[in-house]
C-alpha cells in the first residue's frame, strides 16, 4: 500500500487528497500524520524527504516521492486519469498548477512571519510583499484564465482550488473576492465538488 505523510491543514497535501478522491484511489493510500515547521521538523518525514516537507509518498516499488507536483503526476499516471492533459493544453495546466503553488508559498510565508518570527523583528512590508504576489495572481486569473477554468477538470484547477481554500483558511480578512467576481463564482462552483468538501481544513 502507498503511504502518504499528511496534515489536514496543508494545501499541498490537500491537492493530493483531492486527486485521490477524484480518481478513486483514496483506499489505496494510508495516511501518516506529520507536523513541523522550518525551525522544528517535529514529525516531518525527514528520512523520506530530507527537505522535511509534506506531502511525501512512500511506495513499494521505489524511493519516496515529493513534492506535491511530483506526487500528483505519479498518481495521475497510476490511475490514467488525464488530469495532466496532452499538449498543448498541458502547458496551461502546468502553468496554472505552478501559479497556484506559488500563491500558497507566499501565503504560508505570511503565516510564518507572524508565528515564527519574534514580534519585535517582524517586517510588515515583507508580509505585504508576499500578499502582492497573491493579489497579482488573483488579478491575472480574473482577467485571463476564466475561459480555461471553465474547461475540463485538470490538475491546475485542483491546485488553484486548494490555493484559494488556503487563502480563505489563513487570510480570509483580505477579502479577495470583492474585486474578482468571476473568479469568486468559479471558486464557489469548484469548492462544491465532493472531493473539495471532503478535504476542507478542519477549522475552515
Amino acid at each position: 500500500m502507498l503511504k502518504l505523510h499528511h496534515s489536514p491543514t496543508s494545501p499541498y497535501v490537500r491537492k493530493v487528497m483531492v486527486l485521490l478522491a477524484e480518481t478513486g484511489q483514496s483506499a489505496d493510500v494510508a495516511l501518516l500524520p506529520a507536523s513541523g515547521s522550518p525551525i522544528d521538523p517535529g514529525t516531518m518525514p525527514v528520512t523520506q524527504n530530507p527537505l522535511g516537507k509534506i506531502p511525501a509518498l512512500e511506495r513499494p516499488d521505489g524511493p519516496a516521492l515529493f513534492d506535491s507536483r511530483v506526487i500528483c503526476r505519479y498518481l495521475d499516471d497510476r490511475a490514467k486519469a488525464g488530469l495532466y492533459p496532452a499538449a498543448p493544453r498541458l502547458w496551461e495546466t502546468l502553468t496554472l498548477e505552478s501559479m497556484a503553488d506559488g500563491m500558497v508559498d507566499a501565503a504560508i510565508l505570511m503565516v510564518y512571519e507572524s508565528r515564527l518570527r519574534p514580534e519585535e523583528i517582524r517586517l510588515p512590508a515583507w508580509v505585504e510583499g508576499q500578499w502582492s504576489k497573491v493579489a497579482r495572481a488573483l488579478d491575472m486569473l480574473e482577467a485571463r484564465w476564466l475561459p480555461y477554468l471553465s474547461g475540463p477538470l485538470c490538475m491546475g484547477q485542483i491546485a488553484l482550488g486548494c490555493a484559494i481554500g488556503y487563502i480563505d483558511f489563513r487570510h480570509d480578512a483580505r477579502n479577495w473576492r470583492a474585486t474578482r467576481p468571476g473568479l469568486a463564482a468559479w471558486d464557489a462552483r469548484f469548492t462544491a465538488r465532493p472531493a473539495m468538501v471532503a478535504t476542507r481544513p478542519p477549522a475552515a
